[in-house]
């Protein structure tokens, strides 16, 4: 232990060297606030011991340019004067404790060794608190890790399950008519089955694979001016053959032309997603209302999609943007279905720091609703 005592007056000074180097503690001395100052600029010390009042620079002035020096160090205030005043004071200055004048050897080793085992039981304490909040983060670590053990669990699960349907049926249209048992005139038919079921299985990696891209490459894109207008007008386009099918009514409600900084490919999958639940989940003859406004005044881009279609329940609302998640009425209308484009669609508003509303009723329709700020924040390339 090393210990600097720093008071204008020899006998104090060499009285308390002689009674802590008999202790075997090794002692250091200085005549005033300065001096004192230098040496603790030179070395290190654990206790720092300070006459109250010096010439010149006192000991509460020393004490505080000390604490910036040595936080760590353990200042103790020697006093004539010992009163209540004088230690809150000395304890507001950086102090730990004070001994009053005159005292003994023992009283001095007393009040050195008990502030040092404060200390050490302080800094005990602590590294008990931060080993604790460790291991309480480790634990919180651990708990996360099992949940998304879990959640990459039930992902592959549901992946395989749902990868296996197109295939399994691709297969067996292959080997029948492998085997001959279907005859030539109904090769045909067979072989467009086998075409759709291979789109449907393509279409569902195409989605896997825009998801993985959505959540690994934030602030990685091509960023370039798009046109959502046109992003909207492509998707329309490649559902014509649907919407005819389907005998569905799109109407278009209020189109502006608003421009927004970001990739291509995501704005065409937000619009085509959108669209293809709406087509998917309206009854023929029903109708599909689009609309695309810019808001000036609060600096938004505003795109709505809205359906008269079968609707969704209040209580499946929270649960439609999960991955591969479908209602009961989704799949007793569609039989075929991913369950992960609403879940994209979500990806890209967030990505885009927009916000996605739904209002939705059963049995009446449903209206998605997409709002990005004019100014999108992404920049980046690939």
């Amino acid at each position: 232990m090393r210990v600097l005592v720093v008071d204008d007056e020899l006998g104090i000074r060499e009285g308390c060297r002689r009674a802590l180097t008999s202790s075997g503690v090794e002692v250091e001395v200085a005549e005033n606030g300065p001096d004192g100052l230098h040496k603790l600029r030179q070395g290190v010390f654990d206790v720092l011991l300070v006459d109250a009042m010096m010439p010149g620079m006192s000991g509460l002035e020393m004490m505080q340019q000390a604490r910036k020096l040595a936080p760590d160090v353990i200042g103790i205030i020697i006093t004539g004067y010992a009163t209540i005043e004088l230690a809150v004071q000395a304890i507001r200055e950086g102090a730990h404790d004070f001994i009053a004048k005159p005292f003994t050897r023992e009283l001095l080793l007393h009040v050195i060794n008990r502030e040092i085992d404060r200390q050490r039981l302080h800094g005990e304490a602590q590294r008990t608190k931060e080993l604790e909040e460790k291991l309480l983060g480790l634990t919180r670590v651990k708990a996360e890790m099992e949940k998304i053990g879990m959640m990459q669990s039930r992902f592959m699960m549901t992946m395989v399950h749902t990868l296996r349907a197109p295939v399994a049926v691709l297969q067996n249209t292959i080997q029948l008519i492998c085997k001959g048992y279907v005859p030539p005139s109904e090769q045909a038919a067979f072989l467009q089955q086998v075409d759709e079921r291979a789109g449907e299985l393509l279409a569902i990696l195409d989605d896997l694979l825009l998801l993985s891209r959505l959540k690994e490459n934030i602030g990685n894109l091509k960023a370039e001016s798009v046109s959502l207008l046109d992003m909207l007008e492509a998707a329309l386009a490649a559902f014509e053959k649907e919407i005819k099918e389907n005998s569905l009514t799109v109407s278009l409600d209020q189109l502006d032309r608003p421009v927004i900084l970001g990739n291509k490919e995501h704005f065409q999958a937000l619009w085509t997603h959108l669209l293809s639940n709406a087509i998917r989940y309206t009854h023929p003859g029903g109708r599909i209302t689009l609309s695309l406004q810019e808001n000036p005044l609060e600096k938004k881009i505003i795109g709505t999609v809205t359906d008269t279609g079968i609707g969704i329940p209040p209580e499946e609302i929270p649960r439609i943007f999960e991955e591969f998640y479908r209602t009961k009425e989704a799949k007793s209308l569609q039989g075929t279905g991913t369950g992960l484009g609403l879940c994209i669609v979500q990806q890209i508003v967030c990505l885009y720091c927009g916000a996605l509303e739904i209002d939705s009723t059963p049995g009446l329709g449903s209206s998605f609703r997409f709002t990005f700020p004019q100014t999108s924040p992404l920049t980046g390339a690939v």
